[in-house]
């Protein structure tokens, strides 16, 4: 079941319970039998295509092969609900321990194309979203197992957030975080060029 709340930026769909736990689980595994990258403050790795940080692009040699089988089945699934419209060819996997989080940014626009999709796993945690034109702004807590689209005004006129804290509260209740992983769907642009991240 897709929900669409009102209170959130147009384009942003949140789907919970995309996967099942033991769906969740072997993805966890299949990516801790992978190699995290360290370079970053948070580990990471990618698949299909490496997104180049300091160039803030998609480089010529980013190309890395094809998704693994263990992603497919996913990528299916987001297709087959609606969720895009050819089968992502990017992935990134982004590690989070207690009181890590990503700053406010739009996906690279020349890079990437209309559709990004994120799917959390292990611990839940709060997402900010923000129109640097109004200056509004909106709060979700993604949850595990939980599916996030985004498409018009919510993939190009909003920026996204997790704020680095230790802990959420949400109605009231302080929930801490424990170590969160999050995988990112996409689609790459053949050309691209300088961009936001």
């Amino acid at each position: 079941m897709r929900v669409m709340h009102s209170t959130l930026p147009d384009g942003l769909t949140y789907q919970p319970d995309f996967v099942s736990e033991e769906m969740a689980d072997a993805l966890v595994a299949a990516l801790d039998g992978s190699s995290w990258d360290e370079t970053l403050k948070r580990r990471v790795q990618h698949f299909g295509y490496r997104y180049d940080y300091r160039a803030r692009a998609v480089i010529g040699d980013a190309y890395l092969g094809a998704l693994p089988d263990w992603l497919r089945e996913i990528v299916a699934r987001m297709v087959s609900a609606g969720h895009f419209p050819h089968p992502p060819d990017q992935v990134i996997a982004n590690e989070y321990h207690p009181g890590q989080g990503i700053s406010a940014h739009v996906d690279c626009v020349p890079c990437f194309g209309d559709n990004i999709a994120s799917l959390s796993l292990l611990s839940p945690c709060e997402m900010i979203f923000r129109h640097p034109a109004t200056g509004e702004k909106r709060v979700l807590m993604l949850e595990p197992r939980s599916l996030l689209k985004m498409d018009g005004p919510a993939r190009y006129q909003w920026t996204h957030e997790i704020p680095a804290r230790q802990a959420d509260t949400v109605d009231g209740e302080k929930r801490p975080r424990r170590r969160r992983i999050s995988l990112t769907f996409r689609n790459v642009v053949r050309t691209t060029g300088e961009a936001q991240r």
